[in-house]
């Protein structure tokens, strides 16, 4: 089945103009993708969108209000009916045939509306706020779960972040028995505080689960797991680690070639293309974005300052796992576990 995908043209700090790029780009990449764009119909591109060669496949749905990241999102979503992500999540839950949602607008926001509208997988304790990120081994990604969607956690709810992880896994990159590890201040089994250890023996106990012990934060981009699972608190910290290292290397470098005289603007030029092919495989605007585990049905978080190509990537991968079955994948993985406890 072939499933519509709904976008917030609103969300994020680059809409509605790169939004509206994004998904004509998407449209144009994936000829068997549909798109309902909601957004403020004075504010959008609309003749971009109507001169497109997809046009046929997008609906455009009219949409004032924009909850923002000063909106207390409970409130936003219970009041602000009219805007583009309240009218984007009730178009998810009333359709059928829409499989997704992707929006690069407040995370408190879309989390919220994502369980007061399309409702979480029933089993599931706490959804997850995952990630896919670059390793060291080539084109393989890392999957983080959760990176801060839950700051307090307890050791089912990282159970379930297994499950869901490796669901994720499944659908996404294709991997028949995803490697999983628990993020963990050492890699020996005793390692990590009471909520890992607990959480540990969780893991390791599910027979569905290719648990292969504790990952320390240094191995998360090594390419030796498929699915990292950490509480939110530690796997934001992790994240936003992880992302502020690569900006400082890019700095100090551009630093040290910029004051280092002939012979290192000549070497800059020798690795130039490497360097250019390291920054992609950093850049989030190269990679979809976070998607929500736990809805039942697909929600894809896309970067607040996302350009087209992330929007566009983002789009393409709610229709992938959507189609995928991404949410049954889940329920069945939390269906097995009540059978075996």
């Amino acid at each position: 089945m072939n499933y519509k995908i709904v976008v917030d043209a609103m969300g994020g700090d680059l809409a509605p103009e790169e939004i509206v790029k994004g998904t004509l780009d998407a449209v144009e990449k994936d000829l068997g993708l549909e798109v309902i764009l909601v957004g403020d119909t004075d504010k959008m591109d609309m003749a971009s969108i109507e001169t497109s060669a997809g046009k046929d496949r997008i609906t455009v749905v009219d949409a004032k209000e924009i909850i923002t990241n000063d909106d207390v999102p409970t409130t936003a979503i219970k009041r602000k009916k009219d805007s583009s992500l309240v009218k984007a999540f009730d178009l998810v839950a009333a359709d059928e045939e829409v499989g997704g949602l992707v929006s690069a607008g407040s995370t408190g926001a879309v989390l919220v509306g994502a369980f007061m509208k399309v409702g979480r997988i029933k089993g599931i304790s706490r959804p997850a706020l995952a990630p896919m990120l670059p390793t060291v081994k080539g084109d393989k990604k890392v999957i983080l779960c959760d990176c801060g969607a839950n700051v307090d956690c307890k050791a089912i709810n990282l159970h379930h972040f297994g499950i869901m992880g490796n669901a994720f896994a499944k659908s996404m990159l294709g991997i028949e028995n995803p490697v999983i590890g628990l993020l963990s201040n050492g890699a020996e089994d005793h390692k990590g505080n009471e909520l890992n250890q607990e959480a540990f023996a969780l893991l390791k106990e599910d027979e569905n689960l290719n648990f292969v012990g504790n990952c320390e934060a240094r191995d998360i981009l090594s390419g030796d797991y498929d699915v990292v699972v950490s509480d939110g608190f530690n796997g934001n910290i992790a994240l936003k680690s992880a992302e502020g290292t690569a900006g400082a290397i890019f700095s100090i470098l551009t630093d040290g070639i910029m004051n280092g005289g002939l012979r290192m603007k000549l070497g800059y030029l020798m690795l130039k293309p490497v360097l250019r092919v390291v920054k992609r495989k950093l850049d989030y605007n190269a990679q979809g974005g976070a998607v929500f585990l736990g809805c039942n049905k697909v929600v894809v978080k896309a970067h607040g300052s996302s350009k087209s190509v992330s929007i566009s990537a983002s789009i393409i991968m709610a229709k992938k796992l959507a189609e995928a079955g991404l949410p049954d994948l889940i329920r069945k993985g939390i269906e097995r576990d009540v059978q075996q406890s």
